[in-house]
């Protein structure tokens, strides 16, 4: 597992399948948000690529967000769009509802950012993300994401085109957090 300050990232375990399906692939307005396409229902039992419990592709690597104080899963995070050639990644997470507010979003980029430069050697890491979404606009840029533009209109969601924010952190340009007690 990978410990931030407050979360850590781990392997998906089925049971945390229904979990996820329930509280953030079945809510329509908050998966319609965090998708790049149209929401569609899950059913129990599908393949779908955001629910498997180990991911083969090499681009893509899932993980489950689990608080370090008691294990409780409280949703997931991934690095996908990996190109090892190029040494980039993308980033992506998704907090339970009741997880949203208490600071697991900052920690989460953080160890991820970690898993990327450290673990995985990479140069850059990126994050788009709807204009709106304040919260995942603090979370990288309090990690030293740098906001390198605008897409206009580029994400159709619930009925409306709206801008995302495209950011990126360079590995010279990171500072990794220090870690509880040390």
């Amino acid at each position: 597992m990978l410990r931030g300050s407050k979360v850590g990232l781990r392997a998906r375990h089925e049971e945390d399948i229904p979990i996820l399906r329930t509280e953030l692939y079945d809510d329509v307005v908050n998966a319609s948000r965090a998708e790049a396409g149209p929401w569609r229902p899950v059913a129990p039992g599908s393949k779908d690529r955001r629910l498997v419990v180990d991911d083969p592709a090499e681009g893509h690597v899932p993980f489950s967000v689990v608080e370090l104080e008691g294990g409780t899963l409280i949703g997931t995070a991934n690095l996908w769009g990996i190109d090892t050639h190029n040494r980039v990644a993308h980033i992506g997470l998704g907090l339970l509802p009741s997880a949203r507010g208490r600071g697991y979003g900052t920690d989460v980029v953080a160890t991820l950012c970690h898993y990327g430069f450290v673990v995985r050697s990479l140069q850059r890491l990126q994050i788009e993300t709807l204009a709106d979404n304040t919260a995942m606009l603090r979370s990288a840029e309090s990690n030293g994401f740098v906001r390198e533009g605008v897409l206009r209109s580029s994400a159709w969601v619930m009925g409306e085109f709206l801008d995302e924010v495209i950011l990126g952190l360079l590995v010279e340009d990171w500072k990794p957090k220090p870690k509880p007690g040390g």
